[in-house]
């Protein structure tokens, strides 16, 4: 039975996204379980194919899909991130992808045997690597700050390289082998790739003016961008194409670096259309797919070319291009390998391929066969590699969830050394230099500064931390903090504690009823935190185990008692809140704020009656 339109756009989506949630849920590479998804959807059961169900149209929607998602993607490219690694990146950039082509020409000459025209075309393309792939392996990983931002910048700026290259090298073919042979096209091609560069420059400088002048209002500015991406990719790609990707590249990064609040506050959701395009377009593209071309991907020849793009050419154009340049080895052996190829590959290669075949070379149906081994092995083993690769090489960021603490005073250090003391990553932010005295005493890391600022984002590494809790002496300064940082934490990761206790059922109390979850429930504020941490309570950790359950626990503690969080033994942290729905179990650690023993106690009561 043959779906309708409406039911394969259903079935893309819910495909994408399951895939992205299961991916999520186990912990595994989403672009390999969207690959995956999209191949049993398309060419082994025969469910879908949209090439064919769009017409016209799959073309033009995968395109302007990847010009979103790079546009998103080189919105994070501010050169502030840049400070130390300049140099590298523009190596990898520039010398790394030209030694790219080369050695990836040479390779598909020799070992999958197609003609030099067709294997230079194709050496340029495959230099890409792309944020559709590297950003979802990214936000998996967790790699420490240096790798993960060279392999951010260097999937986003060579991807419109890469094109460009391709075009470039089919350029010089068509010079060299037509009979009327004259600079017109190349020219051409080097004014129009100018062009795009320049378009992109000046329509985003022309947004930005528009937005800090508020010619545009806050309900349409999304729309505006977008409608402006698309504008910016179809007049330069309509000229020739592989441009457009230049020019929106060149757009995001002018916004990037122009220091827009506007820009800032939609952040989340671009990332949540490219999240959304990304899981889309893949499963088009992976449907799409032919079985004889999945079939051929086995070919040996095949295989040795794939074999030596990840083992060979890569590391060596990685190690060659950074010399002199900073890195340590760790660091080039991690990059020399994580290169997945992904939706711009897989779309570009499908036109050259078209193109080469009407120029009369016929290996070009080759093509695409070879883009879909690459892309396919490259997708799977990287994406399962990063992971145990950055742990090995000592470059990801291994321990449990880290917790950012807004606000310096003697509970929440306190707090802060059991997290130390679980071994969980911790930091306290303050904007008092006094108040982190505290932090400063204990030994407890600290970072002097305003969580707010933009200065903060670029200065503090916040990979490592999933949890935020904002403990500060104002009510309404802790809400703001919350509701700021809950789209990048989720609103289950972000909590605040209340200064003073107040009539929460007060229907003025507003403050309550925005921002995060209140933390140890409405019963404690932190005025009283702190008057129990003064008055001698301590931080105690207590496994529970079969013969001692979570219910005797409760029962063998102090009414004072402050139930903080507790550790299951996967590293999971949850907090006591009012929601708080997941019950401690055998294994799990709970660490309450307990008062002092009674022996204590009566040595203070002791020194107490004698001081009067």
């Amino acid at each position: 039975m043959e779906l309708s339109l409406l039911f394969e756009f259903m079935l893309i989506g819910l495909l994408g996204i399951g895939s992205q949630w299961l991916a999520w849920r186990y912990s595994l590479p989403a672009i390999v379980i969207m690959s995956i998804a999209g191949l049993l959807a398309g060419p082994v059961f025969g469910l879908m194919n949209p090439e064919e169900s769009f017409g016209n149209l799959y073309s033009p929607i995968i395109s302007a899909a990847v010009a979103i998602i790079l546009f998103e993607g080189s919105l994070n490219l501010n050169f502030k991130e840049l400070r130390g690694l300049g140099k590298p990146v523009f190596r990898i950039a520039t010398i790394g992808a030209f030694i790219a082509w080369i050695l990836g020409s040479l390779t598909a000459h020799y070992v999958a045997g197609l003609s030099w025209a067709v294997a230079f075309v194709i050496g340029g393309l495959f230099i890409v690597t792309g944020p559709t792939v590297i950003l979802p392996l990214l936000r998996q990983s967790k790699l420490k700050p240096r790798p993960a931002k060279i392999l951010k910048w260097e999937g986003i700026i060579v991807d419109p390289i890469g094109v460009l290259l391709a075009v470039f090298a089919f350029e010089i073919i068509a010079f060299f082998t037509s009979e009327q042979t004259n600079g017109t096209a190349l020219l051409l091609f080097f004014v129009i790739s100018i062009f795009a560069a320049v378009f992109g420059v000046i329509c985003g400088r022309f947004i930005g003016w528009m937005f800090e002048t508020g010619h545009i209002p806050e309900f349409l500015k999304s729309p505006t961008i977008f409608s402006t991406v698309i504008l910016c990719f179809a007049i330069s790609d309509e000229m020739m194409h592989g441009p457009g990707l230049l020019a929106v590249t060149a757009m995001g990064m002018t916004l990037a670096n122009m220091g827009i609040s506007s820009i800032s506050d939609m952040r989340h959701f671009k990332e949540n259309i490219s999240i959304l395009l990304i899981s889309g377009i893949f499963i088009m593209l992976a449907a799409s797919l032919k079985m004889e071309t999945i079939v051929h991907v086995f070919n040996p020849h095949i295989i040795g070319y794939v074999l030596l793009m990840m083992f060979l050419v890569r590391p060596l154009s990685i190690f060659l291009s950074t010399i002199g340049s900073g890195l340590t080895f760790n660091e080039k052996a991690l990059v020399g390998w994580i290169a997945p190829r992904g939706i711009v590959a897989l779309t570009v290669s499908s036109y050259f391929a078209a193109v080469l075949s009407d120029s009369g070379y016929e290996d070009a149906s080759l093509v695409t066969t070879l883009t879909f081994g690459l892309v396919f092995f490259t997708v799977v083993a990287h994406g399962f590699s990063i992971s145990w690769l950055a742990k090995k090489l000592h470059l990801s960021l291994e321990g449990r969830p880290g917790t950012i603490i807004v606000g310096s005073n003697p509970f929440t250090v306190g707090l802060a050394k059991s997290f130390e003391k679980a071994r969980i990553p911790v930091v306290l932010l303050d904007t008092s230099w006094e108040n982190l005295r505290y932090a400063r005493n204990e030994g407890v890391p600290f970072y002097h500064g305003e969580v707010l600022s933009e200065q903060t984002e670029y200065n503090l590494d916040t990979i490592p931390y999933d949890y935020l809790i904002a403990a500060t002496d104002f009510d309404s300064y802790n809400a703001l903090v919350c509701t700021t940082f809950m789209p990048e934490y989720g609103r289950t990761n972000v909590f605040k504690i209340n200064p003073y206790l107040e009539d929460n059922n007060s229907s003025e109390n507003i403050v309550d009823k925005v921002g995060g979850r209140v933390l140890f429930t409405n019963e404690f504020s932190m005025e009283d935190l702190k008057n129990k941490v003064m008055e001698g309570f301590v931080f105690r950790q207590t496994t529970l185990t079969s013969q001692y359950s979570y219910e005797q626990y409760r029962r063998d503690k102090d009414e004072a008692t402050v139930f903080l969080y507790a550790i299951k033994p996967s590293g999971h942290l949850y907090f006591y809140t009012e929601e708080m729905r997941t019950k401690p179990t055998t294994g799990d650690i709970i660490v309450s704020l307990t008062p002092p023993n009674k022996e204590i106690k009566k040595i203070r009561k002791r020194l107490e009656s004698n001081g009067k």
